[in-house]
Formats: C-alpha cells, structure tokens, sequence
C-alpha cells in the first residue's frame, strides 16, 4: 500500500516502532467521543461505548505487540472544559490500553514549540498533520513525507524535553 492509498486509521496498525502525536489545541470536542463529553459535562458516568472505543483497542493492540504510542499536550491553565474532560476521562482511559501522555504546561511561561502543527509522527518517516475547524471538529489530515520530517522531529524533540508525564502533572494539577 503506499502513503496516498493509506488512511490515518491504517498507520495505526502498520506503523513498525512508534507513533507521536503532538496537540496543541484546547478543544477537540466535535471529533469523537461527542457523547462521552456531554455526558462528563453533564456530570454523568462514562458510557460503555466510551470505555471500550477501537481506539481504546487500537493502542491496547499496538502496545502489546512492543510498539510504542505516545503524545505531547500544549495546553494552558486555567483548563477548558473539553480538557478537564480529555485529560480526566480520555488520558486515564488510554494509559490503561498502553499509550504514554506528556503535559507540555505554557502556563505563565512561552510555548517553546508555538508554530508546531497537530501532527502524528510515525517511525520518524511519515506524519499525518492533522486540520480542525474553529469549533474542534477533524477535517482531515495531510500525510507528509520527505523534507519536512525533520521539522516535525524538532517539534517532538523541543516539545518532549519541556513536557513532563502526564501523571506526574495530573497529581499536581488534576482535578
């Protein structure tokens, strides 16, 4: 299969070694999990459909077979609602299957990474630079290749050394 038949979806499962995910916006809330976000807002519990999405199944899978899945968040404080929901409900739920989370804090100091895309980086040979709205709906993603590359390696690199783990963050800040 080459890259332009290739889907987002596909890389998940053929990518050999590693895959990082860099997220730099405050709500994605109109890109999956719709209901489970209402139903956090609401004060709700989380739904089943929630607990056992295929993404959940995706990183469990990934994981298991020696990969490794792992992001970065740039975020700040105060939090939106659509973080305390992503970081409450979503990380929690997707460290169980395996994936590894960093929190990248610009609260009160400069984003060392500010012209960084959303992007996937797979193997450090491809990446996906994911497009939203305004509103936190996906649009899709351009897969990159090439020159390129090495910039969105920098942003890894940059963003990783100023990021500390999630949980690390989460006992100081969570809420």
């Amino acid at each position: 299969m080459t890259i332009s038949s290739r889907t987002l979806g596909d890389w998940f499962s053929e990518f050999d070694r590693e895959a990082f995910r860099l997220e730099t916006l405050d709500d994605y809330s109109q890109s999956g999990g719709v209901d489970a976000y209402h139903a956090f807002l609401a004060g709700e519990g989380q739904p089943e459909s929630f607990k056992t999405a295929d993404w959940v199944k995706t990183v469990a899978n990934a994981t298991r077979s020696g990969k490794r899945m792992y992001r970065v968040h740039v975020l700040a404080r105060p939090l939106t609602d659509y973080l305390r929901f992503e970081l409450a409900w979503g990380y929690h739920r997707n460290m169980a299957a395996g994936e590894e989370f960093f929190i990248l804090d610009t609260t009160g100091q400069e984003n060392p990474v500010p012209e960084a895309p959303d992007f996937w980086l797979f193997d450090d040979e491809t990446a996906a630079e994911m497009s939203y709205d305004g509103n936190g709906k996906y649009l899709g993603a351009e897969f990159i290749t090439g020159s390129r590359i090495p910039q969105l390696k920098a942003y890894r690199d940059i963003a990783m050394a100023n990021a500390v783990p999630f949980t690390e963050w989460w006992v100081e800040h969570g809420e």
